[in-house]
């Protein structure tokens, strides 16, 4: 019959926190509940970062082109008018002095020219090769960008999954400690408790509360740095979802696969090199003659006061070629070489340190996040050693079998475990998004 009477009261007790949590979470259903996927999609969408490098990109894409590389032509259109009034005063070599006050004299000059660079030593062959280069540079960049962003979005969204979980513990442990204080107070009325139990029982809620408080400042907090990141307005609220998805199956040589195809890092590295390269190329190219082509049509008008001739004009077509060599520029072609060489050596070392840095955090990451798996699974299990045990602590504090201490420690141990099983879901997570972040994997 004992058994029966406590197993009653431990239904009851349950079922009222149940219910107690179920009205909290209704309240707190009313916000907007704000996906990882829509937190991806607005990110993506809004933040400033990414539509910098996009922009960049855009740049890198326009000055890809055979224009800015020196292939075309050059087409020239000019007019020059010249006018002159002067005082003008002539001898002639039989003694004939011809002199004009205020004689006017114009002069009016017009026409096409076209230039086009047709040999430079394959310099502007390489220049086109480099601004594809500059281009891919910039695609790299704007992954990197959106890679960097997106990871902040996984990680800040994370957080506040695990703050929302903590938040939930620590209003069950408010609904504890105020039954608590009420059986307490009940039981120093009947004169079973003295005042001391009373008094204890309102500072652990005290306590409590202040715990509860500070929470919610950091998930507000957080919530405007989400906020922040999505490039919206600060003060919208939103609620996350409560669920961890933690992959699991994450394997270190598949990753390291990936990060040498995809790692966006170390993608900049072996493309910088190639840059390095062509421009060796265009330095060398100055070795060579330059030759050039030029045309035009042209129209000479001359008009004047005072002379044999008073007006001329010409008419017609010009053109012509130019070749020039660099015979001796007092060494600085090999001295452009030889800098442009050692171009080329730093980006090999720095493709060897990139891949050596990538290796470094792919192994460390990897092992940070095997351990927090293992975590996963014991935290899990200490909260529901730590659940099992405050039921049946509350229980016996309600027969008055146990100490106000003893049910402090049981309340205490349940909230502690339930944060840092919350926590160890989340540094897996985290563990999850570094690992695929370096392989270029981050999916969104």
């Amino acid at each position: 019959m004992k058994n029966k009477v406590t197993n009653i009261k431990y239904s009851n007790q349950w079922f009222l926190l149940s219910l107690l949590l179920f009205i909290c979470t209704m309240n707190t259903n009313a916000q907007q509940i704000l996906s990882i996927e829509e937190a991806l999609k607005i990110a993506l969408e809004n933040n400033y970062e990414i539509k910098i490098a996009a922009n960049d990109l855009k740049m890198d894409q326009t000055n890809n082109s055979i224009g800015n590389a020196g292939m075309l032509p050059k087409l020239t259109a000019s007019i020059v008018d010249n006018n002159n009034l002067q005082n003008i005063s002539q001898t002639r070599s039989d003694g004939t002095v011809n002199s004009l006050n205020n004689g006017k004299s114009n002069s009016l000059n017009y026409g096409v020219d076209l230039d086009w660079t047709v040999f430079d030593g394959m310099k502007m062959f390489a220049k086109r090769e480099q601004l594809q280069e500059l281009q891919k540079l910039g695609e790299s960049e704007l992954k990197l960008s959106i890679l960097t962003k997106i990871g902040d979005v996984y990680g800040t969204y994370y957080d506040l999954v695990q703050q929302q979980q903590q938040l939930a513990a620590l209003d069950s442990t408010i609904v504890i400690s105020k039954q608590r204080l009420t059986l307490a107070q009940n039981r120093f009325s009947i004169g079973k408790a003295s005042k001391l139990e009373v008094l204890n029982a309102q500072v652990d809620l005290n306590t409590d509360k202040v715990t509860l408080l500070k929470q919610k400042e950091l998930l507000s907090n957080t919530k405007i740095l989400m906020n922040q990141i999505l490039a919206r307005a600060t003060k919208t609220d939103f609620k996350v979802t409560d669920i961890f998805k933690v992959d699991s199956n994450l394997k270190l040589t598949e990753l390291s696969e990936l990060a040498q195809k995809q790692n966006p890092q170390l993608e900049a590295e072996i493309i910088n090199k190639r840059i390095a390269e062509l421009q060796l190329k265009q330095v060398k190219a100055s070795r060579y003659p330059t030759v050039k082509v030029n045309t035009g049509y042209n129209f000479v008008d001359t008009q004047s006061s005072l002379g044999f001739t008073t007006q001329s004009s010409t008419k017609g077509i010009n053109y012509g070629f130019s070749a020039s060599l660099n015979l001796f520029d007092g060494l600085a072609q090999r001295r452009n070489e030889k800098i442009a060489n050692l171009a080329v050596e730093n980006t090999k070392i720095q493709i060897e340190q990139q891949n050596l840095n990538l290796e470094t955090q792919l192994a460390t990451a990897y092992q940070t996040y095997l351990t927090n798996l293992e975590l996963i699974q014991l935290e899990k299990t200490n909260q529901a050693i730590a659940k099992q045990n405050l039921a049946i602590t509350l229980d016996k504090f309600h027969i008055g079998t146990i100490t106000t201490l003893e049910f402090r420690t049981a309340q205490l141990n349940f909230v502690n475990a339930t944060v840092r099983y919350s926590n160890a879901q989340y540094q897996a997570k985290l563990s999850e998004i570094a690992l695929k972040e370096l392989a270029g994997n981050l999916n969104f």
